[in-house]
């Protein structure tokens, strides 16, 4: 919930007070946290939380499976909510707008990857995270993400959401949809595709609907047969589990890998057929990664293998846009702030369903 004091900052020009949750460091369980945002720039806005997806990311990063963390650590980078203060110079959103934050909050502007609307690949370095990052536009201070009350940020880096939009459907469409829809456009998926989705939890449900929309026949990979029922329900043609991938004798234009955990790539490029493509979103932690000797390749020649992170803002508010058009929206489930631990603890073990939403007004 917002205080009218945030108001009153975002007036006076003074730094933005925020309350969260927070781990202080890579063993810790989230616990209440107060701390404060960058003033509101003449370019910025201040945005009322109102619901946060729990992305797997957010869990590599608190326990800092990828990269020692910055902590205290905020996390949260699918966020939805309501503009409630706008800086002078702001055009693209007024007071009372429902926006979206993802991934990244600022980034150089100047570099040709940025200038093509790829701002995740800024080549000035310049790309600066949702949360765990040190904002070098704002004295290296560090970011803090979704599982709070409020967030400030340029409006350049803001995805704008439609009043009718559900809101707690929207806020992880802006990492799980883009980190999907991006390569889905990329490989130019197309009705008639034999398309395959490795892993089914959150990103895979949303790859799977994606290339049902765009015409594609698809099939699902999973550890196991417990979400066979609902693959099937939202289309998938089949669900295979990885256990026996040997054993699939179809063979496909296209296959996206959303797996979070140690597996070996070449089990799915045996798959494709020749000329398909191979999509990699999903990182596991440092320690579960595999080195694959990429000479492999040679035996399985004329397909094309190649990694995805996320999309920059213009094909974001793309994929929102086809999102809401089509009706295409996660599986989800809201839970209080006080029930991140539970959920973490759920996803780590394999017992989430699909998406946790924390619903931020009950902060």
């Amino acid at each position: 919930m917002l205080f009218q004091s945030n108001l009153t900052e975002a007036k006076e020009g003074k730094r933005i007070s925020a309350k969260g949750f927070a781990v202080a460091h890579k063993s810790d369980t989230f616990k209440p946290f107060e701390f404060s945002r960058h003033a509101l720039g003449a370019g910025d806005i201040l945005i009322e939380i109102l619901y946060a997806g729990i992305c797997h990311s957010d869990i590599h990063s608190a326990r800092s499976e990828w990269h020692e963390g910055i902590y205290p650590m905020v996390p949260g980078h699918e966020i939805a909510g309501r503009v409630v203060a706008v800086g002078s110079e702001v055009r693209k959103f007024k007071v009372g707008d429902y926006a979206g934050v993802g991934c990244m909050v600022n980034s150089c502007g100047e570099c040709d990857s940025c200038k093509a609307s790829r701002e995740q690949f800024c080549e000035n370095g310049k790309m600066v995270l949702t949360y765990d990052c040190l904002d070098c536009f704002h004295n290296n201070e560090p970011t803090y993400g979704g599982y709070s009350n409020n967030i400030v940020l340029s409006e350049k880096f803001a995805i704008k959401v439609p009043q009718n939009a559900p809101l707690e459907k929207v806020a992880p469409l802006l990492c799980a949809g883009i980190t999907t829809y991006s390569p889905l456009k990329f490989s130019g998926v197309e009705k008639g595709d034999k398309v395959g989705v490795a892993g089914f939890g959150g990103l895979g449900v949303m790859a799977l609907k994606y290339a049902l929309q765009m015409g594609a026949e698809v099939s699902v990979f999973a550890r196991n047969k417990n979400k066979e029922a609902d693959a099937l329900k939202i289309g998938a043609k089949a669900l295979y589990t990885t256990d026996k991938l040997s054993e699939v004798k179809e063979r496909f234009d296209f296959i996206v890998s959303t797996i979070p955990t140690r597996y070996d790539p070449f089990e799915y490029v045996n798959l494709l057929k020749s000329g398909g493509e191979m999509a990699i979103v999903g990182l596991p932690p440092t320690d579960e990664s595999i080195k694959n000797d990429m000479t492999r390749l040679i035996f399985n020649a004329n397909k094309k293998v190649y990694g995805s992170m996320i999309g920059g803002i213009k094909e974001t508010q793309e994929m929102l846009d086809f999102s809401i058009k089509h009706e295409i929206y996660p599986e989800t489930e809201i839970i209080a702030p006080n029930e991140i631990n539970t959920a973490y603890e759920n996803l780590t073990n394999g017992k989430a369903k699909f998406r946790y939403v924390v619903d931020m007004s009950k902060l």
